[in-house]
């Protein structure tokens, strides 16, 4: 495995490094130190031609604040807490509303919009980032890494850990789009999605969920067989509604704390590009880009639009501090969180 790093820019007093990850295939994968990103994937279509199939900037400022947190790992809390309230161990936390009355991915300022430390870890890069106890209104000094490994098989691996000295609530994940035809290619709508996920999460207009756990069966949410992305997006249909489209938690079926479970699986149908992922998370946000258009300039040289890729974010579910009954997002000094993804490309 060939890996180069390279001054990228520098913001917040920090530099900003670029790393390339080659196998002897030469496909290659790059990473930017503002929000430990996913800048470039370059993988082969059935031809054997190399594309990159992840939306990003030529611009490393441009990963500050962008609205589409373009493959970057939001925290402390990815996607929303209901009203930007929480409580711990008796005690209620404030946090900032920065989406329609509600906290997402951390805030403003949330781990996505820092400049995290990075190195070259033998075959692998890593990136940390230290959160202060009281940023963003949380509890607890916290220290995350996240480590990335590509393949000789274009195998695209992250492990998330962290641990607190405090107890304090956490939900990470990369927030990468795909767009397997090409990241500069137009709309994604014709992508097939295949979801091992049998039930998702209902929510409010908001897009918090109200606890209700739903069948897929019989709703336009059902991937459980390959679709079109696009086939059902338009359908009148609340989860629909209120998001433009899909941005909805879907229940990994048979998804155990710890165990790498198949999440979804992607195809490409003008390049025959394939994407699987597998995760340790007991959810998968499906987020279909509705709201693309006006982000910075893209790697293509234009602002992508509405739709133009779909980001598939394994997680906890969202406003777990909030929801007993899922999933416990509460890390406590002396333990560990892990969380695993496996982006693996074929054709």
């Amino acid at each position: 495995m060939e890996i180069t790093k390279r001054l990228w820019g520098s913001a917040q007093g920090k530099d900003i490094y670029l790393y390339t990850l080659k196998n002897s295939s030469g496909a290659y994968v790059e990473l930017g130190s503002v929000g430990a990103a996913i800048v470039g994937i370059h993988v082969p279509d059935a031809k054997g031609q190399l594309s990159d199939v992840v939306i990003g900037y030529p611009d490393p400022l441009s990963y500050f604040a962008d609205g589409p947190c373009a493959g970057k790992i939001p925290g402390r809390f990815a996607n929303r807490i209901g009203k930007g309230i929480f409580s711990l161990d008796g005690k209620e936390y404030h946090l900032p509303i920065n989406n329609g009355g509600n906290h997402l991915h951390g805030g403003p300022d949330g781990f996505q919009n820092q400049v995290w430390e990075s190195r070259i870890e033998g075959d692998a890069v890593e990136f940390m980032y230290f959160s202060e106890d009281g940023e963003a209104g949380y509890p607890g000094n916290l220290k995350v890494v996240a480590h990335y490994e590509w393949s000789e098989d274009n195998d695209l691996r992250l492990s998330i850990t962290a641990e607190t000295d405090a107890p304090t609530v956490l939900n990470l994940t990369n927030h990468a789009y795909f767009n397997l035809d090409g990241e500069s290619s137009g709309t994604v709508l014709n992508h097939e999605l295949r979801l091992n996920a049998s039930e998702y999460l209902e929510t409010d207009p908001g897009l918090v969920p109200t606890g209700v756990v739903a069948p897929v069966a019989g709703t336009p949410m059902d991937f459980v067989t390959p679709k079109a992305l696009g086939r059902d997006i338009k359908a009148d249909f609340p989860a629909l509604n209120y998001g433009k489209g899909y941005d909805n938690c879907f229940v990994i079926d048979g998804a155990m704390p710890g165990q790498l479970s198949e999440a979804a699986e992607l195809r490409g149908p003008l390049s025959g590009r394939t994407l699987k992922v597998y995760t340790t998370q007991p959810g998968v946000q499906i987020y279909t880009g509705n709201w693309l258009h006006g982000s910075p300039v893209g790697k293509g040289g234009r602002s992508y639009e509405d739709y133009d890729a779909v980001a598939i974010e394994c997680q906890n579910f969202p406003d777990a501090p909030n929801k007993p009954e899922f999933p416990s997002p509460v890390l406590r000094p002396g333990e560990v969180y892990a969380a695993g993804i496996i982006w693996a490309f074929g054709v």
